[in-house]
């Protein structure tokens, strides 16, 4: 079944200008620079490492006796890149269903796939070390319980900032972090101030972007004063 996805092709098409735009500019930048052959190649290679589907789409032929090489499109590879980018050539054994049922069934496995890999990665259930199958069973639920959340935000996401993904966001609000600052009295008491770091710029946008309220700081509390031991061992 041959499917193929409008925004896909946009999106795939605009991920592959912006490397190749790079890699372009990159091998523009390698050629003018005065270096031997060998780091010449060096060069080369950590070019063709951090963008292999956009090198694959230039053609780069190296002097056999000089530190040089030239360049060029192969518009050829990019008309096959073209017409295959969004589009999908799906095989399964499900005889008789209608496409569009196959194509959500792929859907799923999708997802299914990512909640795996977010498990495992984003959310590090494994691995387990527990030895009794309770507390296995406990660190699964609340490993699904993440998840759960993780799904939620994801969900808030989508209409409010397309572009983020839960783990952008959970890793620029990991920065927040809350301190209990500790004052000790004259009377044997401690003042404690519970204090949530100040937000910075892109922070305070991400919150006003999902339309979130960060709770009022929390009052001081103080401690009763410590008593002192009673029946202490005398020195004789």
């Amino acid at each position: 079944m041959l499917a193929q996805s409008h925004a896909r092709i946009h999106k795939e098409r605009a991920m592959r200008r912006r490397k190749l735009k790079w890699l372009w500019a990159r091998l523009k930048q390698i050629s003018d620079m005065d270096i031997d052959r060998e780091e010449l190649l060096m060069k080369l290679g950590a070019a063709r490492a951090k963008a292999r589907a956009a090198w694959r789409l230039i053609d780069v032929e190296v002097a056999p006796d000089s530190a040089s090489f030239t360049l060029t499109l192969n518009r050829n590879k990019l008309r096959q890149v073209r017409r295959r980018e969004g589009r999908y050539l799906l095989r399964t054994n499900l005889c008789g269903q209608e496409p569009a049922q196959l194509w959500q069934f792929y859907i799923q496995l999708v997802e299914i796939e990512a909640a795996f890999k977010n498990l495992k990665d984003d959310l590090q259930l494994r691995p387990i070390y527990h030895q009794l199958e309770g507390r296995i069973e406990a660190h699964i639920f609340v490993a699904f319980l993440a998840y759960c959340l993780h799904v939620t935000l994801r969900a808030q996401l989508k209409p409010l900032a397309p572009g983020l993904t839960p783990r952008a966001v959970i890793d620029k609000l990991a920065a927040i972090q809350m301190l209990d600052v500790h004052f000790p009295t004259t009377d044997g008491r401690t003042l404690i101030l519970s204090r949530y770091t100040e937000l910075n710029a892109d922070q305070k946008l991400l919150v006003k972007q999902l339309k979130l309220n960060l709770p009022s700081q929390p009052p001081p509390r103080i401690t009763a004063p410590a008593k002192r031991a009673v029946g202490a061992a005398r020195p004789v």
